[in-house]
């Protein structure tokens, strides 16, 4: 594959041509060259785009595809696609699976489905047998096949005595814990934030220290066991304080959060639109203003789409009915172009993949091409038709976005 990307604006911090407009000649996957008015060569195809902005390829660290067991909702051919699209050249795939991603022989049927993908799929393998919470799953042995951490999707660990076996087990092989923080007894029935809007509603809810009990004992079990622990996403004022206190500590503790947290909030619940049941649920104002404050001050390293594909069977139901999960992919940058800046966003898509053991590749000569094209300044209104996925149940339905992402180069490919 050889291509000439023309007068794109370079977005990566400590590279010489940071916000700068140049050409970008690839050669067989590898940048060859970067300069301004590169001549065009015979057998490459330019590229040119409106407002052209490139970074290194995004990473998204908490989706879910539904296969195998699932495939209606998604496949992972067409969820790599719709990745591709909306600018991620990887992304962490969780299990929400059946059979769940425990073993090594799961483990390489669902790698084999991504063969011949554009966008890289990383696994999060099972943290638990069948995630169930009872037994450690084979986590040697699905190291060895190339996970990348270990985690059951969107559940807690209700056994502490467990969790701190796992974190001791997996030091032996720098293993990194994704655990999702819920204290189910605080919990209880509740489904949606527990506040003024449940309140009015009459919708059962979820206080915010079920979250923040939950982390609260974990980072005591981390620093006993001086473990690796990435929460996926969180979601309130207090947990951002606890994991900044934990950082200022030493200990090795990253978080994320989804775009649905950082842009919307339980505001959101008032038409009962199912779309809007998510879990972790959205909160308040104030947490949404400490969540972003945790963005920018980097106590929180990643951002996330929280991607989660649902049948409309399992959405048009009576709203304590429904299913979790919105889908994320191709509204993510959008979104998050509406509250935080262009080069905030591209940096937590791309700064935390060394601490995942992800190549880390910059747009320098000589470096396999791992980019992502977009426009940061396009303003629309995403829409049935923007989306990609099989699922069509997104919380982002008529809401307005601002830029616009045009594809990806990866793997001696495009995807556009």
């Amino acid at each position: 594959m050889n291509l000439l990307l023309k007068n794109a604006t370079i977005l990566e911090n400590q590279n010489p041509f940071h916000k700068q407009q140049v050409d970008i000649e690839i050669t067989d996957g590898i940048i060859s060259k970067i300069g301004k008015n590169l001549t065009v060569k015979d057998g490459f195809e330019v590229i040119e785009k409106d407002n052209l902005h490139v970074s290194q390829g995004w990473l998204d660290t908490s989706v879910v595809f539904g296969e195998p067991g699932f495939e209606t909702t998604e496949t992972i051919e067409n969820g790599l696609k719709v990745a591709g699209k909306s600018g991620f050249t990887s992304v962490f795939l969780h299990s929400n699976t059946n059979p769940a991603i425990d073993n090594q022989a799961i483990l390489q049927f669902v790698k084999s489905k991504a063969k011949n993908s554009v966008s890289n799929l990383h696994i999060v393998g099972c943290l638990t047998k069948n995630s169930e919470g009872t037994d450690l799953a084979e986590l040697f042995d699905m190291k060895n096949a190339g996970v990348v951490a270990f985690g059951d999707y969107k559940k807690s660990m209700t056994n502490a005595n467990l969790l701190k076996i796992a974190f001791q087990y997996v030091d032996n092989f720098d293993g990194i814990l994704f655990v999702q923080p819920m204290n189910k007894d605080i919990k209880g029935k509740g489904f949606v934030n527990e506040g003024i809007v449940s309140t009015k509603l009459g919708l059962k809810g979820i206080p915010a220290m079920a979250e923040e009990m939950e982390i609260e004992r974990n980072i005591a079990l981390l620093e006993y066991t001086n473990g690796k622990l990435h929460i996926p996403t969180i979601t309130t004022k207090n947990s951002v304080d606890l994991i900044a206190k934990a950082q200022a500590k030493g200990l090795q503790i990253t978080c994320g959060v989804s775009v649905n947290n950082l842009v919307l909030t339980d505001e959101e619940l008032v038409d009962f639109n199912s779309n809007t049941k998510i879990y972790p649920p959205l909160r308040t104002e104030t947490d949404r203003k400490a969540l972003i404050e945790g963005v920018l001050s980097n106590v929180i390293s990643v951002i996330t789409s929280d991607h989660c594909p649902v049948n409309i069977e399992q959405k048009q139901l009576e709203y304590d009915l429904a299913d979790y999960g919105s889908i994320g992919l191709e509204s993510a940058f959008g979104a998050l172009q509406t509250v935080l800046p262009t080069e905030v966003i591209v940096e937590k898509f791309t700064a935390q993949k060394s601490y995942f053991n992800i190549e880390n590749s910059t747009i320098s000569e000589g470096n396999k091409a791992d980019i992502t094209l977009f426009n940061p300044n396009e303003e629309w209104v995403f829409g049935k038709e923007n989306i990609l996925s099989f699922s069509k149940n997104s919380i982002m339905m008529g809401k307005k976005l601002k830029g616009k992402v045009y594809g990806i180069i990866t793997n001696n490919k495009i995807e556009i």
